[in-house]
């Protein structure tokens, strides 16, 4: 095993990035720390097969960050990490593999704590944590908080809700229509809520277990062939729930929904595409603002994982997203502006505590 740290002044401005690979294993992973100015760095692991380790490299860095903001507006005091393993999970994941990605977490001293993401699930967290103390999303029976997409979709819907009340005046969904563009982990979840409501939902995916899943558990879903018959239907919000980058130069200009509200993270697929949004009359939601529900929920693992107490924070991203595009309309700027202001300085004013001495 080896392990390579930089010194904390690259160009990313990240604290630390710290290549893992064990060659009996096959794992090759990267830890991204943004930030400890707030806590301990937390963020999931993703197990993604990547076409370069430049495309793991770049896409961990850009997750680290976003974990940062995230944790930050969550009013968690947790700094922003991530992890990548790049492989595909279906052939490379092994009991080996993972206990090996837990002894490098371990080696940062709780520098890092890790959690699910893409490809990872709650029983590879048990694995992971016979090999480090610094693990979160773990399951019922070991302690843990089990499924995190839970509360995930949870603080969507909340997010949602409060961007349903700017636009149209009331805090719900009932009566809206919905596309979701993903009904896995959180996807899924978001729909029962909406449902609930009392919204229609249009949604797609390109795994035909979550397409049949839908046939099964919700028939009232309207099921579409792909992204594009999604975003070009007649909706009231568009929410990706799939991996990121969702919107981009050739999604905005079709797109028909007056909101974007989604659970999937980094889905401005470069700097700009806010101010298209804008200009367009799209009102979008930050990712990083609505989807905190789940790090709320494996975060609270570290001081005993209570459900009500994590849903009731969760909950409170109505409040927060309320906040911030009240914000966005008073400054003249795009919420997700208002949104990189509020946590910037929430990590500066906290962060700058830790400067005080104390013996």
């Amino acid at each position: 095993m080896g392990v390579f740290d930089t010194d904390g002044t690259d160009a990313t401005g990240h604290e630390q990035v710290v290549f893992c690979q064990d060659r009996q294993t096959g794992l090759k992973a990267i830890i991204g720390i943004y930030s400890t100015a707030l806590g301990p760095a937390l963020g999931g692991t993703r197990f993604y097969p990547y076409e370069s380790e430049e495309a793991a490299l770049a896409d961990v860095l850009k997750l680290s960050r976003g974990m940062a903001y995230k944790n930050a507006l969550a009013g968690l005091d947790l700094g922003g990490g991530k992890a990548v393993i790049w492989g595909d999970p279906a052939r490379a994941k092994s009991e080996g593999l993972l206990r090996a990605y837990g002894r490098f977490v371990e080696s940062l001293h709780g520098r890092y704590y890790t959690a699910c993401d893409v490809g990872t699930y709650v029983p590879d967290m048990d694995v992971i944590a016979r090999e480090t103390r610094y693990v979160t999303g773990r399951s019922v029976e070991h302690g843990g908080a089990g499924d995190s997409s839970i509360l995930t979709a949870w603080g969507v819907f909340q997010g949602m809700r409060a961007a349903a009340e700017h636009t149209w005046g009331r805090p719900t969904l009932a009566g809206r229509t919905v596309g979701i563009a993903g009904l896995g982990k959180v996807g899924k979840y978001l729909a029962g809520h909406l449902i609930e409501d009392g919204a229609a939902v249009i949604a797609t995916d390109v795994n035909e277990a979550a397409l049949s899943w839908a046939r099964t558990t919700h028939p009232q879903i309207e099921l579409v062939a792909d992204t594009t018959a999604l975003i070009t239907s007649d909706l009231d919000v568009y929410a990706p729930c799939a991996l990121g980058g969702a919107l981009d130069d050739d999604t905005v200009p079709a797109l028909r929904a007056k909101v974007v509200t989604g659970g999937a993270n980094n889905q401005l697929a470069h700097p700009g595409i806010e101010k298209t949004l804008a200009e367009r009359g799209i009102l979008y939601t930050p990712d990083y603002l609505v989807n905190a529900g789940g790090v709320i929920q494996v975060a609270d693992e570290i001081e005993g994982f209570n459900f009500e107490r994590a849903k009731l924070r969760a909950t409170g991203i109505f409040d927060t997203t309320r906040r911030i595009l009240r914000m966005a309309e008073t400054e003249g700027v795009a919420p997700a502006v208002a949104a990189d202001r509020l946590a910037e300085q929430r990590m500066a004013e906290v962060g700058r505590l830790r400067s005080i001495y104390l013996s």
